[in-house]
């Protein structure tokens, strides 16, 4: 059972794009799975629309196919068994009927795959343009370009040296859903059980459709990722090889990152590469959003620090690099039950621990949108020296208020020594040298004892989430 959630600020933008005097042109992209073409879909509900998906076939072929659409559509007899070769005409064609309809309602122009255009014919974003300019522009018309291949979609549409630029009225790079709407795909599950859920599919609504039958979290991987026959067994492989031509190495800088080596020097080590050799890797995996590089919070000025580590950002990917990557010959060999086991073994305190800091941290955001302290931070993160890692901080840069907070995702309840352990650290960061007012945040999965409860209520500085 699909069902379509979250989304409402991207569909409340088309709508205002929709609802515009003039014509609009968007971009719509993102990676592979994210729920593209069900945005599109939903949008497109009772509007006149044409959808059009365009395959890997010629130019030729796409064009016959959007031809017989757009035929269709019009109830052209006459475009329907002509020949025609040139897309202007098509285009022509729709325009006129447009105007022979008297409803004025405006026209939906949704071409899904996008690139695909680009790729089988390099010239098309220059056909496409004269099009737009010539003919879309000025017309009663929302044309919507959706693709997900990130960085084709990019040079075709978004670039500088693209034949489109400049003509866009407003794009969308199309996110993972955030963990707060998990509990709309899974109502019955538990609050922990949606964290581990989420550690794996990572907001991917295709990832998130598949898991819904499934018992627990370790049925859902076996089914769908473990199955050689579940197309997630060989995801991360197919992702990359439709936007990078050298799988392999890319493949090497995820897998030795996967394995904690988060430094640029650490992953130039392993990897016998020169830092400078690197840069297109990480660049493009960056751009991917796989990954993301993190500095600690407190840095001023973020792209010069010398602290940055590298972050598989993707928790699918993540997941997928530490439990399936390194477990391939044994699941090849028919020893699944072997790779499971690891798993099972090592889940929680390799993987979906590392995640509830990220759905902390999110959830902080929401807290200073709800005015929890009285105060509101302007940034949160992490922070780390030589020595000490703190889980969150955020930073109030106008009243100098400074949150320090700890996750702990373990079986047992978070007692007054974790409280203790973080305010020792709380002295190790240094910030400006200003006069700060120190606050407390404690995450714990399996709730608090009886006297850390106690204590929170006698202390305003002191918030407790489960």
């Amino acid at each position: 059972m699909k069902k379509f959630v979250d989304r409402n600020s991207e569909l409340n933008f088309l709508e205002s794009e929709f609802q515009r005097e003039n014509s609009s042109l968007i971009i719509l992209y993102g990676r592979r799975r994210v729920g593209k073409t069900a945005l599109l879909s939903e949008f497109i509900k009772g509007k006149r629309a044409i959808y059009f998906l365009v395959t890997e076939e010629s130019e030729a072929q796409n064009r016959s196919a959007f031809q017989d659409i757009v035929a269709d559509f019009t109830g052209d007899s006459l475009l329907k068994n002509a020949t025609v070769d040139s897309w202007k005409l098509i285009f022509q064609t729709l325009l006129q009927n447009t105007k022979i309809d008297t409803s004025g309602k405006k026209i939906v122009i949704a071409i899904d795959e996008f690139q695909y255009l680009g790729k089988s014919n390099p010239a098309f974003p220059s056909v496409f343009q004269h099009i737009w300019d010539t003919m879309l522009k000025d017309a009663n018309v929302m044309v919507v370009l959706c693709g997900s291949l990130i960085s084709m979609m990019e040079s075709q549409t978004l670039n500088y040296n693209s034949p489109l630029y400049g003509r866009r009225t407003g794009q969308i790079k199309l996110k993972q859903i955030p963990f707060r709407h998990y509990k709309e795909f899974f109502p019955e599950k538990s609050r922990q059980e949606l964290i581990e859920y989420y550690s794996i599919t990572g907001g991917v609504p295709k990832y998130i459709e598949l898991f819904y039958d499934n018992r627990d979290i370790y049925s859902a991987i076996e089914a769908n990722i473990l199955n050689k026959a579940s197309f997630l067994y060989d995801e991360p492989n197919f992702l990359l090889q439709r936007e990078v031509s050298e799988v392999g190495s890319y493949f090497s800088v995820i897998k030795t990152i996967a394995a904690g080596n988060q430094k640029l020097s650490k992953i130039s080590t392993v990897l016998e590469i020169k830092q400078t050799g690197l840069t297109k890797y990480l660049k493009t995996l960056i751009n991917l959003d796989i990954l993301e590089r993190e500095v600690p919070v407190t840095e001023e000025n973020p792209g010069k620090s010398k602290r940055g580590l590298y972050k598989i950002k993707d928790n699918f990917i993540l997941f997928w690099f530490q439990f399936i990557y390194p477990n391939l010959s044994y699941i090849e060999s028919g020893n699944e039950e072997l790779a499971m086991r690891k798993i099972r073994q090592n889940l929680i305190d390799r993987h979906v621990s590392y995640v509830y800091e990220d759905i902390c941290i999110e959830e902080m955001w929401q807290m200073n949108s709800d005015n929890m302290w009285g105060f509101h931070f302007d940034k949160v993160g992490r922070w780390w020296s030589n020595s000490t890692e703190i889980d969150i901080l955020a930073l109030d840069n106008t009243g100098g208020n400074i949150i320090f907070g700890e996750c702990k995702y373990w079986n047992g309840k978070v007692g007054p020594d974790v409280l203790n352990a973080l305010e020792e650290k709380a002295k190790e960061v240094d910030w400006n040298n200003r006069v700060r007012h120190n606050h407390y945040v404690l995450f714990s999965i399996n709730g608090f004892t009886d006297d850390l409860i106690a204590l929170s209520k006698t202390r305003s500085d002191v918030l407790l989430r489960q």
